[in-house]
């Protein structure tokens, strides 16, 4: 049985730090949801693509740099929305140094992680404490609210939080810094630590009720649109996971990508490997919990560096030959299998990033499972026939994702006056673009500029294709030449990318409006309703 629901849709990829409002700190937060959500579901797109939310690591602004695999990321709370910090007096209750950043980080042009981080943790410290005289030394509502929320998600936060709370008294230093007594987690060392740490962990253990309190109403506004969420492959070496499973992962191999035509020396993103043989021997019970927690966020996600749940790429750290585990096609196919049965437990839809050096066993595995993998225009060739042809949209299968481009890859307009006159000379001649364009094809093929003509025929093509689910990035809906991430780089611009309106005005932005009417008008003709 296929996991998506077998109907035509449509929705764009907007990273949730992309959007803030009026209201937000600098950075786009949960309860800026609800009117992002409105906007989409009056432009006819049933979807929103998020990346991931989980907690960053110290100092990273990176969503794939997650600290834990079940924390939704603080710094996406709305602060203003939460109770204690209303009771405070709100935003003139903050120092005037910090009215003052408030006010840098709202008219930035990117977003500033560190600032924002900065800010709202001095402002939930103070409503914790609020939390803490008000509520929880008397027993009150909220308090009694917050002991339901731990009781409820025991099984995942109560490592987190201890973690999260010796992190931070270890100057943040990575767990393998610690003593080695925590480092090992013997039990009176970690008994001593939550005795010790013990408000500090109940602030974490508050700061994650907030965000989920928050969600979960935020979706429950979401005017009909799917949130669908980003699964990474794997959380950072330095994570509460991690730390509390030490024995399921390769500390002494790192992960990542065989050599291929866009990186010929292969890539490593210093992670540690899985030991799928001791996951396997539990039941993938860590697994089974990553899937209930995410279909809880979301409903449906995409799985990050699916070909690495078939066979993981490690670059021991010895310097030694790589290896993939498991090391044979059988093993791998076994394992992919079992995993996507696992994720698929819960309920949630799923979809494949099956892009990159996938082998063909996996594809195959993946139609034969009825799980959508992704059909990138500009890599959807006939890669095995003379001049590499594109593919025509009208053939991607159904249970597939049409896109012009990911989170990572250059803008659709980028990309297009970039490629060669040839390559725009065979995009014209396909079939479909011919049809949308009564057989005139595409402009300015040897000059290459992409006007807004050649960008919304490039966009219908995709509305028009065979794939169930279409998902553009945001940037490529709007012909903006902004990129969310460069990959293998580490700069100051990767993940700030920010709409260059508020999400609850953009009713009273005139591009805004006439992109909205476009989407939906390409969503009615092309039966994505």
């Amino acid at each position: 049985m296929s996991t998506l629901a077998r109907r035509r849709r449509a929705g764009l990829l907007i990273p949730l730090f992309s959007c803030p409002s009026a209201a937000s700190w600098g950075i786009g937060d949960i309860g800026d949801l609800p009117p992002l959500a409105a906007w989409l579901a009056a432009a006819g797109q049933q979807v929103l693509q998020l990346l991931p939310i989980n907690e960053m690591a110290p100092g990273q602004q990176s969503p794939y740099s997650a600290i834990s695999a079940m924390a939704i990321d603080p710094i996406f709370i709305r602060v203003p929305a939460v109770p204690e910090f209303a009771a405070l007096g709100g935003e003139s209750s903050l120092s005037p140094d910090d009215r003052a950043l408030l006010e840098h980080v709202r008219r930035a042009p990117r977003i500033d992680h560190a600032d924002v981080r900065r800010l709202k943790h001095t402002a939930l410290v103070a409503a914790f404490q609020r939390f803490v005289d008000t509520q929880w030394c008397h027993d009150g509502e909220r308090a009694r609210a917050l002991k339901g929320f731990l009781s409820q998600q025991a099984w995942w936060i109560e490592d987190y939080s201890l973690f999260r709370a010796i992190h931070a008294r270890e100057a943040e230093r990575p767990w393998t810094a610690w003593p080695e007594a925590l480092q090992r987690r013997d039990p009176l060392a970690i008994h001593q630590a939550r005795r010790e740490l013990s408000r500090e962990v109940l602030f974490h253990q508050y700061l994650q009720w907030l965000a989920d309190t928050q969600w979960h109403e935020a979706r429950a506004r979401a005017s009909g649109v799917a949130v669908f969420g980003d699964l990474p492959f794997m959380v950072d070496g330095d994570s509460a996971d991690v730390w509390a499973r030490q024995h399921q992962f390769m500390l002494d191999a790192s992960l990542g990508a065989p050599p291929d035509a866009f990186a010929p020396a292969g890539q490593d993103w210093g992670m540690p490997v899985y030991r799928w043989d001791v996951i396997a021997r539990e039941d993938f019970h860590w697994l089974r919990e990553r899937a209930r927690r995410t279909a809880d966020l979301y409903d449906g996600y995409r799985i990050d560096h699916l070909v690495g749940f078939y066979r993981t790429y490690g670059r021991p750290r010895d310097g030694v030959a790589p290896f993939f585990t498991p090391a044979t096609e059988s093993e791998q196919k076994m394992l992919g299998e079992r995993v996507l049965a696992i994720l698929r437990e819960p309920g949630a839809e799923i979809v494949a990033e099956d892009l990159g050096t996938v082998p063909d066993f996996v594809r195959a595995s993946l139609a034969r499972l009825e799980v959508p993998g992704f059909r990138v225009f500009r890599w959807e060739r006939r890669w095995h026939t003379v001049g590499q042809p594109f593919r025509d949209p009208s053939e991607y299968p159904p249970a597939s994702v049409a896109a012009s481009g990911t989170h990572d890859t250059e803008a659709l307009v980028v990309w297009w006056e970039r490629t060669s006159s040839e390559e725009r000379v065979n995009v014209s001649a396909l079939p479909t673009i011919q049809r949308l364009t009564g057989g005139a094809g595409l402009d300015n093929l040897a000059s290459g500029r992409c006007g807004p003509r050649v960008r919304d025929t490039l966009l219908e093509a995709l509305f028009a294709s065979g794939s169930e689910l279409l998902l553009l990035p945001i940037q490529d809906a709007f012909g903006w030449r902004d990129r969310i991430n460069e990959p293998a780089t580490v700069n100051d611009d990767n993940w700030t990318f920010r709409l260059p309106w508020p999400c609850d005005r953009l009713d009273t932005v005139s591009e805004a409006r006439e992109r909205q009417a476009t989407l939906r008008a390409w969503a009615e003709k092309h039966g994505r309703r």
